[in-house]
């Protein structure tokens, strides 16, 4: 088991950990590599992260190495049973709150639950305090797995493909945002927007950003995802891209959203 070790920013006693959220309803747009490789870069700057994984495909899980179909408790057990978070947590390159393909009848095991809203936040406070950082990865949907984790979070970053059709969906999950700051938290706020799989040489990706900026200004991420084959590489080897290729532009790329997440924007 690998031990992670507390930052200084972490020492005060008793510090609650930052809970972000990756969400876009859309598919496709670099979520659990997002997710993952944003958690690695906390972790290599000595932030203890767990990455928490709610999409019943498992690819954050399996992005670490562990075959999600082989774990004998999920997050399906933690929202459904109450199974403390803590028993389907593995250690990897960053602590995982494993996702198993049973996650997909969660939201239908849970629809008649009371305060099923709350499931995943009534589930992370046992550990709130061992951590600086919680980042879930969601599906790409904004049904109850989604809701809960909006619920539970104190930011949302949304990855963003960069094309038309793509930036559409922002404004459904702003709608959805308005719904769970009425109703659930009012506190959750987009902690920014991040422009992925940019592919420099076209014109469309260019005009894309652009458009981002002047609907969206600061809330967009300085640093940009650029297309990559190592994002495709990496989960196969088991591990982030910062492992796998330590002093390359998309290990880098991820580096500098963590500076701007913890230090704040340019």
């Amino acid at each position: 088991m690998t031990v992670q070790v507390p930052s200084e920013e972490a020492a005060v006693a008793g510090q609650q950990a930052r809970v972000l959220v990756f969400a876009n309803q859309k598919g496709g747009v670099a979520k659990t590599t997002t997710t993952l490789n944003l958690a690695c870069a906390f972790a290599e700057t000595g932030h203890r992260v767990l990455a928490v994984d709610l999409d019943p495909q498992g690819n954050l899980t399996m992005s670490q190495g562990i075959d999600p179909d082989t774990v004998e408790t999920s997050m399906y057990d933690v929202l459904v049973h109450r199974t403390p978070i803590r028993e389907v947590i593995r250690s990897r390159e960053i602590d995982v709150a494993c996702a198993s393909i049973d996650l997909a009848g969660a939201e239908i095991a849970m629809s008649t639950m009371i305060g099923r809203e709350r499931a995943l936040e009534k589930a992370l406070a046992p550990v709130m305090e061992d951590y600086d950082f919680v980042c879930i990865d969601t599906p790409p949907s904004l049904g109850l797995l989604t809701i809960n984790a909006l619920t539970a979070a104190d930011k949302v970053i949304v990855p963003v493909q960069c094309e038309y059709l793509s930036m559409r969906g922002l404004i459904q999950l702003q709608n959805t945002l308005g719904m769970i700051r009425e109703n659930l938290n009012p506190e959750i706020e987009i902690e920014g927007i991040l422009p992925t799989l940019v592919d420099t040489r076209t014109l469309h990706a260019k005009e894309a950003i652009e458009l981002l900026e002047e609907n969206f200004g600061d809330r967009v991420f300085a640093a940009r995802i650029r297309k990559t084959v190592r994002f495709a590489e990496a989960p196969v080897k088991g591990m982030s891209v910062l492992k796998y290729d330590p002093k390359g532009v998309a290990a880098q790329s991820y580096r500098d959203l963590a500076k701007e997440v913890l230090h704040g924007r340019r």
